[in-house]
């Protein structure tokens, strides 16, 4: 791989680029999932695109996000039912064999740098290695050489956030703790946010000590409290220790492990990992050479992607404050600010609606209005909320906690939210997501036949 210095010629479409000075109607910054979508489209349209990373192509989701994090969490999973059907059915150990488990996380995260390499340069898109920073409002400085565009994209992804503690240094990434080779016996994770949660569930599934600590009392705030509270029951079961009104102090060696220090609290830990939420990676941009204008959020655009400041900037995925970091929302945001490219601004992309999930055992699950935000803003919704641990459908799987609150406008009527704890709640979740966009009411819902028994006909339930 080049280093932070270089740059790259790419064969592409089957000729010799000549990439120093030449002009590009765009190049994009970024191989996630934002920054291919965006070169895909114009360059269908005719447009010559380079794409550039200093990373390995493909981005966070792909080898270092949700695609390794839901392979482990398909086999904790599954260890995590086995010991749950224990006395019901099942006879005999059942254990992660952490090893394994990662030479299989590795068969899918290793293919994601070569494929997407591949296929943009078979879409006829230049590729680019490099640290990529702004040279000018139309170019861009790619290691040692300046390429000159129309448009420029940015979709740079990610980063984590900035803890401003002593010790700071000896907190791993969740890169750190996907490439771990050996699983420690005690982690600690910093934040109670969904890499805490998620990873924190299979390192305990695994066998390892798991604490969370929370620098406030509400941990997982975009989900419903009572589901919250309900999922922080079943962690505990588990093992998994969650300290709230917990902020992070310091994190220093002790002898072969590391102390984490929270006010006049110390915790020991062999290994610390950092899930206390991500920001923009667009710091190292040089962005005031690309008169491109921040705020604390990050780059400052409009409804339409494009910064307020030079319209020949755009930006997509995670690098825009707008939305919410999620691969679909990254993907679709890529292709919009490609619409808006090719004609005009006539894209704005919605981000009311855009359910996300939890890989915990249960899963908890959200989409559109929550009741805290109905309340504060005053408006007159029904909530039909419900513990459900009772419930067949959690029973059979020998959960213990399983929930839902879901808000309608009126009475029965068109769906708002919904907020699902439960086996299959990133399934379900799905079905409220079509029944928001599509303006169908929780009347229709409960008299829709549904298969039977699954998740869908428990909406039939919901009173």
């Amino acid at each position: 791989m080049p280093g932070r210095g270089e740059m790259v010629t790419e064969r592409s479409a089957g000729a010799d680029v000549a990439l120093g000075g030449t002009d590009f109607d765009l190049v994009v910054i970024g191989t996630g999932e934002a920054g291919p979508a965006m070169a895909r489209r114009c360059r269908r349209a005719g447009w010559s695109v380079a794409i550039t990373d200093e990373a390995p192509y493909g981005g966070l989701c792909g080898r270092r996000g949700c695609v390794p994090k839901k392979v482990l969490n398909g086999v904790a999973e599954t260890v995590d039912q086995a010991r749950r059907f224990a006395g019901r059915g099942v006879a005999g150990e059942c254990r992660v064999a952490w090893p394994d488990l990662v030479r299989f996380e590795r068969e899918f995260t290793d293919a994601v740098t070569p494929r997407r390499e591949e296929s943009l340069g078979r879409d006829g898109i230049v590729r680019l290695r490099g640290h990529a920073e702004f040279a000018g409002p139309n170019a861009l400085r790619i290691g040692d050489r300046t390429v000159a565009a129309r448009f420029i994209g940015v979709a740079t992804g990610s980063v984590p956030r900035r803890l401003d503690v002593p010790g700071e240094e000896l907190v791993s990434s969740s890169d750190d703790f996907l490439a771990m080779e050996s699983l420690p016996g005690r982690l600690l994770f910093v934040g109670g946010g969904f890499i805490s949660f998620e990873f924190g569930f299979i390192a305990a599934t695994a066998g390892a000590e798991v604490t969370i600590l929370h620098r406030s009392e509400r941990v997982l705030r975009e989900f419903d409290p009572f589901l919250v509270g309900l999922l922080l029951e079943a962690c505990r079961e588990q093992g998994i220790r969650v300290e709230t009104e917990a902020p992070l102090s310091a994190v220093e060696r002790a002898g072969g492990s590391l102390a984490v220090r929270s006010r006049d609290r110390v915790f020991e830990a062999d290994m610390v990992v950092h899930g206390a939420g991500r920001v923009p990676n667009t710091a190292d941009l040089a962005l005031e050479r690309g008169n491109v204008v921040v705020d604390e959020h990050g780059i400052v655009v409009n409804d339409y992607l494009q910064s307020v400041s030079n319209p020949s900037v755009y930006v997509a995925g995670d690098a825009n404050p707008r939305g919410r970091m999620l691969s679909p929302v990254a993907n679709r945001d890529g292709k919009a600010a490609a619409e808006n490219m090719l004609g005009g601004n006539t894209v704005a992309p919605d981000y009311s609606v855009e359910p996300s999930a939890v890989y915990t055992s249960p899963v908890l699950a959200s989409v559109g209005l929550g009741a805290e935000e109905a309340e504060a803003k005053g408006l007159p919704v029904a909530v039909y909320r419900a513990d459900t641990r009772d419930w067949f459908s959690t029973r059979r799987l020998g959960l213990s906690r399983s929930g839902y609150t879901v808000l309608t406008d009126g009475p029965m009527g068109p769906v708002l939210g919904a907020h699902v704890l439960g086996d299959d709640a990133d399934e379900l979740i799905n079905i409220f997501t079509l029944a928001i966009r599509k303006r169908v009411t929780l009347a229709e819902l409960k008299e829709t036949i549904w298969a039977f028994p699954t998740a869908g006909h428990d909406i039939r339930r919901i009173r």
